[in-house]
């Protein structure tokens, strides 16, 4: 996508983990392997259920742990290298150690030897569904024991022809520390002889040490893309290293597998310089894929995006920090203002959610103890710009997210470790039919309400494409006007006028919208002209005015907001 370009339908991700989406096993034991425990399947993603996630207003599905990562399920008689257990964290294993990164996931094929062409027709139900496919790139490390067993013949293993008597070599895959093995001192061996690993390599998190601890990626290896750190960060880029090539090839292997886009893990760890030359030459071929960047440093946004040609980043530091502060009362509604003028000309590059597998789900008691703060929070966070909004599944039916699953504690979180079910979405797909018959009232109305929020910022061209007005300033001295607990701002597209108000408050509250002269001028539209009001929410119409003359009422609910368009005829 042209960053200069707005795009004429807006973009709603469905993030969904398929190791435990189809999982419908109840009885799970802490620890549990996949016998006890059992494990969701690329099939669980029929056409039926595929159908009910895009009828929340879904666009694209990134489903995460697709690629092949280190486990402590043992697939040798399928030809794949058993993992050692003192470098996989929990059962199941991190989908962010990839031990190969041309093969998927064994667990989650019906057919271990077919697995891969059990994913090729999962992409196809998506497209067939309506739906684009994402998965993730992970760039900066692998899997401690990584090996591609199915790579082609011609095509070069990571770390196969490395100099390992180098700790640095521009023509390496991996860091090393020659004339160290390395040593773990946490209890990490669980078998009957140690894991061995001579010279050690550099660990993922950059930890340039034999001896990382617990809290370090100890199970990854750190990838070589020429950046000599070890020696101030001297950077050999020309002749082009070795890495370079074989990520471009691997990114092209899944492209033509239908692959539509890429979230990108830790793309910040990755010189910038590797992602300006990859990501042109990948769209040289396939256009249209874009790439989602894992990034948290705001002061390299412009530079990720500009120099290195990211479609979008993760806005987690700015919004997502910003209205989950706001959700839980600990800051006042008007901070999100700053967060977006953070991120002047570059808001449609912005990826904005309020969970993913990364943070804690909404309804934890780690966070908001409470489903329903987030429907204010994801009314703001889906509907103030044109850029993408993401969900993460479960989110829709209030998922806790309070197991204590094994290697992943009672966290706030859904495992991404462990062999697990998830109690929410068993009840949502209710024995294969996908129709919410165990979901409580409550879950139901919650996935009712994300349904028509989605629905309405994928199909309003007034949110995909329109201008954007914050009337947070206007506001800020109204007596009848909490900024603490409620947000409000406006959108313009055409000719129609979006004003939208949230409530961050758990009681109902009747606000008064001052509407500025400034901001008829600047969106371009007339004062006190009657206009077709519709509430895109409840699909109910009248007609109604807006003008700076006096305030505009709105009665808002606990936790809720409204989403009012005001059509003009021209």
């Amino acid at each position: 996508m042209n960053n200069t370009m707005k795009q004429m339908e807006k973009m709603v991700i469905y993030q969904v983990f398929p190791r435990w989406f189809g999982n419908l096993n109840a009885s799970l034991v802490k620890y549990g392997d996949k016998t006890k425990n059992g494990v969701g399947k690329f099939s669980a993603f029929t056409p039926k259920a595929l159908a009910k996630i895009k009828e929340l207003g879904i666009t694209h599905i990134w489903y995460t742990g697709v690629i092949e990562h280190a486990t402590k399920t043992d697939y040798t008689a399928y030809g794949i290298r058993k993992d050692h257990n003192a470098v996989v964290k929990g059962k199941a294993g991190s989908p962010y150690a990839i031990k190969d990164y041309y093969d998927v996931d064994p667990d989650l094929a019906d057919n271990v030897h077919g697995r891969m062409k059990e994913f090729e027709e999962l992409v196809k139900r998506t497209h067939n569904a309506g739906m684009k496919v994402i998965i993730d790139f992970v760039p900066n490390h692998v899997a401690r024991q990584y090996n591609s067993d199915v790579r082609l013949p011609f095509v070069q293993d990571l770390g196969q022809q490395d100099n390992t008597t180098k700790a640095f070599d521009a023509n390496n895959n991996f860091y090393y520390m020659p004339g160290q093995s390395l040593t773990l001192h946490f209890g990490a061996q669980e078998e009957d002889y140690e894991y061995s690993e001579f010279p050690a390599k550099v660990t993922g998190n950059n930890c340039f040490s034999a001896s990382p601890g617990k809290n370090d990626w100890y199970e990854t290896v750190k990838l070589n893309y020429g950046v000599d750190y070890m020696n101030g960060g001297t950077c050999h880029f020309d002749p082009r290293p070795g890495t370079w090539d074989k990520m471009l090839d691997i990114l092209l292997f899944w492209a033509d597998k239908g692959v539509d886009g890429f979230r990108c893990d830790m793309a910040e760890m990755v010189p910038v310089e590797f992602w300006n030359w990859v990501i042109p030459e990948v769209k040289k071929i396939y256009k249209d894929i874009i790439f989602i960047a894992e990034v948290y440093n705001p002061d390299e946004y412009r530079n990720y995006i500009y120099t290195g040609h990211f479609d979008y980043l993760y806005d987690k530091v700015g919004l997502y920090d910003t209205v989950r502060a706001v959700m839980t009362g600990r800051a006042p509604a008007s901070n999100i203002t700053y967060s977006w003028q953070a991120l002047e000309g570059i808001r449609h590059n912005m990826l904005n959610f309020l969970e993913n597998h990364d943070e804690q789900r909404i309804a934890s008691d780690f966070f908001a103890g409470d489903a329903r703060p987030g429907v204010p929070g994801m009314i703001v966070s889906a509907a103030m710009n044109v850029n993408p909004v993401m969900i993460y599944s479960g989110q829709e039916v209030g998922e806790r997210g309070m197991d204590q699953e094994g290697f992943s504690g009672r966290d706030g979180r859904t495992t991404i470790f462990d062999y697990w079910s998830v109690e929410s979405l068993r009840n949502w797909i209710d024995d294969w039919k996908f129709d919410g018959g165990k979901l409580t009232d409550d879950q139901k109305r919650l996935r009712e309400v994300y349904g028509k929020l989605l629905n309405v910022v994928h199909d309003e061209p007034v949110i995909a494409n329109g201008e954007f007005y914050d009337l947070m300033y206007a506001n800020k001295s109204n007596p009848y006007f909490n900024s603490h607990r409620q947000y409000v701002f406006m959108r313009k597209y055409k000719n129609e006028v979006l004003l939208v108000v949230v409530n961050f408050d758990k009681a109902e509250q009747t606000v008064r919208v001052e509407i500025p002269a400034d901001a008829f001028k600047a969106l371009g539209f007339e004062d006190n002209k009657a206009a077709v009001l519709t509430d895109l929410l409840t699909t109910e119409h009248t007609v109604s005015t807006l003008t700076d003359a006096y305030p505009y009422q709105v009665v808002l609910s606990a936790y809720s907001g409204k989403l009012l368009k005001f059509t003009y005829n021209n």
